[in-house]
């Protein structure tokens, strides 16, 4: 690629372009006049989200694949119009996987967002240059660059107004966010193939630690770069690189901080956590996504009448004085969702794999859970036979010592190791067992 003008089309297309220029000042160079910007500073929020982003699209691609879609009737589509992964049995143990790896993924996407806005901020001359390009190549980075952009901030917007339960969007967030994603791994990968030569040099350019040593007093412009980064008439500086930097870093600390308090379970830290949750009292004062108002239960569902239906080789329906006259199970396990908190409570109650025997069944192939809930779209959850299996998997009844909340789940809720909270199911009436 070459530094003339044209380069790629015919000249009088260049030209042509270079007539057309949209009034007002956004297109004229003089604009940005910030002596801070250039290949260099650009460069070092460019490495930042190259070591962070990955992490962030592992993570979430892991709790794609941790909502088990391969079951029909689970959260995500098995088939996104091709956009599938391989599947496999996600794991009960570690216990607190889908805890670490939906905290991280929260707490590190959020954490990147005021460096993604310096980043924004460094290259917007970019976006106004004219002519819009100069070569092929140049045509494919910038259609590269507008899916970046474009997928990165429907990412993050959509993924802190879930964090919020805001859906103004309208649309399903699980399916859109999966899209979302699809997009931005692949513009990013273009995008850093296509650019990572140029980083490499710019960062090589200047040191960070003498950057970091230099005052507002002594802060220079960038020299002159062919990509219009540096500005043509510069403004004497108000802040140094080393404060932006540290503005932005600070930043990132700030939101870390008020985030993490969520995963880790100490509240009053957690202030970017959801506003609105409802908690219990006592042995049950742990966050409630779902309340048995909202979710539709009236006592009269969860009363002396109620009932589970097992159903595999065998039909046994059990009333909760017949679960509690069964062997009793305490574990200790994490609840994590996909907002990103969690906590971490003692659960007694039945072990699933009791009731599985109890069912007659041998070779299990999964598990269907469901709900007494009826305004809720997650009213079953699909479990494999891992899940339903392990020492620890249990249909509690109690949580602390304590009989189950009516927002907590009573009579009964499943609880099983390192899998999405969603799918610890609330209220449950029916656990149906499938064979092989």
């Amino acid at each position: 690629m070459t530094g003339e003008p044209g380069y790629g089309f015919p000249r009088p297309l260049f030209a042509g372009l270079t007539r057309l220029r949209p009034p007002g000042p956004l297109f004229r160079p003089t604009l940005w006049r910030s002596p801070l910007r250039g290949p260099w500073l650009t460069s070092v929020f460019a490495v930042i989200l190259l070591a962070g982003l990955p992490v962030v699209i592992v993570t979430g691609l892991l709790s794609y694949l941790a909502y088990q879609p391969q079951y029909a009737g689970n959260a995500f589509p098995a088939d996104v119009h091709g956009l599938r992964l391989p599947y496999f049995a996600w794991p009960t143990h570690p216990a607190w996987l889908y805890r670490l790896s939906q905290g991280l993924h929260v707490a590190l996407g959020l954490a990147l967002v005021p460096v993604v806005l310096g980043k924004l901020w460094s290259v917007i001359p970019k976006l106004f240059a004219w002519p819009p390009v100069r070569s092929i190549a140049q045509l494919l980075e910038r259609m590269s660059l507008a899916l970046l952009v474009g997928s990165i901030l429907f990412e993050l917007a959509t993924g802190v107004l879930n964090i919020q339960y805001d859906y103004v969007f309208g649309f399903d967030f699980y399916t859109a966010h999966y899209y979302g994603a699809w997009v931005f791994i692949a513009a990013f990968v273009i995008h850093v193939g296509m650019k990572f030569p140029t980083m490499r040099r710019s960062l090589r350019s200047r040191r960070l630690r003498d950057e970091l040593r230099t005052p507002l007093a002594e802060t220079r412009p960038e020299p002159l770069d062919e990509h219009g980064l540096v500005a043509v008439e510069p403004a004497a500086p108000t802040l140094s690189r080393r404060g932006l930097l540290a503005v932005v870093g600070g930043a990132s600390l700030t939101v870390t901080a008020v985030t993490l308090g969520q995963t880790v379970g100490w509240r009053p830290s957690a202030l970017l956590a959801a506003r609105g949750q409802s908690y219990g009292d006592g042995p049950t004062d742990f966050q409630v996504n779902r309340t048995a108002r909202t979710a539709g239960i009236v006592p009269a569902d969860t009363g002396a009448d109620w009932r589970l239906t097992v159903v595999g080789a065998s039909t046994v329906e059990l009333s909760r004085a017949d679960l509690l006259a069964m062997p009793q199970h305490t574990a200790r396990l994490p609840i994590a969702c996909v907002e990103g908190w969690s906590t971490v409570q003692t659960w007694t109650g039945v072990r699933l794999r009791d009731l599985v025997a109890l069912a007659g069944v041998d070779r299990l192939d999964h598990g269907i859970v469901g709900s007494l809930e009826k305004n809720g779209s997650f009213r079953r959850a699909v479990l494999n036979p891992g899940q339903l299996r392990d020492a620890d998997a249990l249909l509690a009844l109690k949580v602390n010592g304590a009989d189950l909340s009516p927002d907590h789940g009573y009579p009964a809720r499943v609880i099983v190791p390192a899998m999405p909270g969603v799918h610890n199911t609330k209220w449950v009436s029916r656990l149906e067992l499938k064979e092989a």
